[in-house]
């Protein structure tokens, strides 16, 4: 099997390798593009190098953002190598500082921050703590628990990384689950729960999810769209959409997977260590919450807020250098490659010329609307949900700019956007769809059937829900 692994990893590399070069080699006039520039071009290429590989996974997908970063300065940055760039105007090519830059974009200072704050909340054994507070209110009735766990694992996933979530919730379940019996039908709802919720919640604040992160950061560019979304603004949205989903998926839950006991125990053994640390945790956890909450009426954005944990507890030794390994520097990475295959598309006018050769005056508005949102759903459901949302967020970026004001009837550019940034996150079908599905179906409690059949529903009732929430507040005008 192994042997296997191997050699297919090798023919996805060659397969992109190929394809890659032939896209970089092939006549200009076969794109139909008019006026394509040779640096248009090699972006072309490197586009569909990073597209194919997300898709084939031939290796992680953080590794395929490095690698645009470093093709992109090595072909088309005004340090290039030298004789690639021999014939092309100095002018046209992208200052290396900006593609180095995408590694310390504000967003991606902002998910450092939520990491250095789930970081010491899992050290400390504070989220243990608060996970044991928050599910204490649900007693012991099967189906109020069943609504305990969605919610609660949502909540964490609002600002502690799906994955994380989905480990420290299984884990306050796997005793549960033992204490009921083995023909308990709601064995399997309870699980569902942990990766339902950990999706969805992800949606309600801005570093919940990378594909969040990475509409924002499109969003607010100060040298794009500038549209100012705070992370108070966006709570203000999606936290409510998050509650209605969740509470749609509990009903749909205990309807299809019924109890049959009457009463369920939870033990959660462990909890915060006492000490001077803990309480700085405490106090810097709900400053920092609060500051995201209230940015309009602080005046301190939320990126500069996020540096606040990362201050502290540098300063008070809470976090350690040998703590620092823990960070998932992979999702940091993956985000910043997001943001240089944006910045490639921008600096070289390829996004410009792909507008310009699309008829998108002539499309209906809302089968571009939706049906990019579909298509990052089904992408999503067999790729990371970061790698869909890179993908298509500079593709959407520059195809809403050239839409313009033909969009404002359905809520302007933040309704593409936004819209791709919540498709990704409800793709759930598959184990492989994403990190809390995987987990949950490790369990063996899971049929794989099961997590489609409801992975599919919730999904589905989500888009539709999600959009028609996201159009609304875009014709008010809400995001800008």
């Amino acid at each position: 099997m192994r042997f296997i692994k191997k050699y297919a990893r090798i023919f996805k590399l060659l397969l992109v390798a190929l394809l890659s070069l032939i896209i970089w080699f092939m006549p200009s006039s076969s794109f139909g593009i008019e006026g394509l520039t040779e640096l248009q071009q090699r972006m072309i290429a490197i586009f569909v190098f990073a597209a194919t590989m997300w898709i084939l996974e031939a290796v992680p997908a953080w590794t395929t953002s490095l690698s645009i970063i470093v093709i992109m300065l090595l072909t088309v940055s005004n340090s290039s190598i030298s004789f690639l760039i021999t014939d092309i105007p100095k002018e046209e090519l992208i200052s290396y500082k900006t593609i180095m830059a995408t590694f310390a974009d504000q967003t991606v200072m902002l998910f450092l921050g939520g990491f250095f704050l789930a970081l010491v909340a899992s050290k400390s054994g504070v989220d243990i703590t608060l996970a044991r507070a928050m599910l204490k209110p649900f007693g012991t009735r099967p189906n109020t628990v069943l609504f305990g766990f969605l919610l609660v694992t949502a909540i964490f996933s609002m600002f502690v990384s799906n994955t994380a979530t989905a480990a420290m919730m299984l884990t306050f379940l796997t005793p549960v689950l033992r204490s009921l019996p083995n023909n308990e039908k709601g064995r399997t709802a309870l699980a569902l729960a942990i990766p339902i919720g950990a999706n969805i919640g992800g949606i309600g604040t801005p570093i919940g999810t990378p594909p969040n992160g990475i509409a924002m950061g499109y969003l607010n560019n100060s040298e794009g769209l500038n549209l100012g979304i705070g992370f108070d603004d966006w709570m203000l949205v999606m936290t409510p959409l998050m509650l209605l989903i969740l509470v749609l998926s509990w009903m749909l839950l205990k309807y299809v997977y019924r109890f049959t006991s009457d009463k369920v125990e939870l033990k959660i053994i462990g909890g915060a260590k006492k000490g001077w640390r803990t309480t700085v945790i405490y106090i810097t956890l709900a400053v920092t919450i609060l500051l995201w909450m209230f940015e309009k009426k602080t005046g301190i954005n939320s990126y500069v807020v996020a540096l606040i944990p990362v201050g502290v507890f540098s300063l008070t030794r809470i976090i350690k250098s040998k703590d620092l390994k823990e960070i998932d520097w992979s999702v940091l990475w993956m985000v910043a490659g997001g943001f240089a295959l944006g910045v490639g598309m921008d600096k070289t006018g390829l996004a410009k010329a792909l507008v310009d050769s699309i008829p998108f005056t002539e499309w209906p508005v809302l089968l571009v609307i939706i049906g990019s949102g579909i298509i990052c759903w089904l992408l999503s459901t067999f790729i990371s949900n970061s790698a869909a949302a890179a993908l298509m967020v500079p593709i959407l970026a520059a195809v809403g700019t050239g839409m313009g004001p033909m969009l404002d009837q359905y809520g302007g550019i933040s309704t593409l956007l936004i819209g791709i940034a919540l498709s990704a996150s409800f793709a759930m079908a598959l184990p492989i769809s994403t990190p809390p599905n995987a987990i949950a179906y490790s369990t063996g409690l899971i049929k794989s059937s099961q997590m489609c059949i409801i992975g599919v529903l919730v999904g589905a009732f989500s888009l539709v829900i999600g959009y028609l929430l996201i159009v609304y507040v875009g014709r008010i005008g809400f995001f800008g």
